[in-house]
């Protein structure tokens, strides 16, 4: 095990673009089912939705948040309807699943979607059964993250002792909270969307292929 990880008891995993690679593109489907949801709720033409969509998302942490916040927007059919897409773009990813596998120690996921979606997602990717638990955006009571309580929540509910935990994350912005509590953070740089915070001084590690640097570390010594 690398030296800076070696006292590490918990494993923790976004979801989206950090499980799978970016280059999926399977988050683009939920993306625009979003923008096609606003402009429906609100009548909109579809590229203006679009710029609110984006906006809720950079304010709230979530476009839900924001739909929640400014319209009332009930949060089960809202993630019902932009989480019905298709995952054939995602495939089992044998070299991850074995590299998680082998972690020594608990692993999560910490998801701003929902539960079962995620079982979707990690079904088809081949590690259905490799995480104790998955802490999705009702278990936040529908506050996402980056917001600070979202983080609390997390080490409450499930007994997490921060300064013995790694957070995998592809959006920057979710490690800075993770890191105030006392996490080792871990970028997935692979060009997946960042909001507009280019400050990266809360960032541990910064990778490119998650199962290639999971191999590493377990292999370092």
């Amino acid at each position: 095990m690398h030296p800076r990880l070696a006292s590490i008891d918990t494993w923790i995993f976004d979801l989206d673009n950090t499980l799978y690679p970016a280059r999926a593109n399977l988050f683009a489907q939920i993306d625009h089912r979003m923008t096609d949801y606003i402009a429906r709720l609100l009548d909109l033409p579809w590229d203006e939705a679009r710029v609110l969509q984006k906006d809720y998302f950079h304010r709230h942490g979530t476009t839900l948040t924001g739909l929640m916040a400014e319209h009332r927007v009930d949060p089960h059919a809202f993630l019902a309807e932009v989480h019905d897409i298709e995952m054939d773009v995602l495939e089992a990813d044998a070299p991850l699943a074995a590299a998680i596998a082998a972690l020594p120690g608990r692993k999560l996921v910490f998801t701003n979607g929902d539960k079962p979606y995620a079982l979707r997602v990690l079904d088809r990717l081949g590690l259905g059964t490799h995480f104790e638990a998955i802490h999705d955006i009702h278990a936040m009571d529908l506050v996402p993250k980056p917001h600070p309580t979202a983080y609390a929540n997390l080490c409450a509910r499930l007994a997490i002792e921060p300064t013995r935990a790694v957070f995998v994350e592809d959006m920057a912005r979710n490690l800075a909270p993770a890191k105030a509590i006392g996490m080792t953070t871990v970028w997935i740089d692979n060009g997946s969307e960042q909001g507009p915070d280019a400050a990266r001084d809360f960032i541990d590690f910064t990778v490119h292929d998650l199962a290639s640097w999971l191999t590493h570390i377990m292999e370092a010594s």
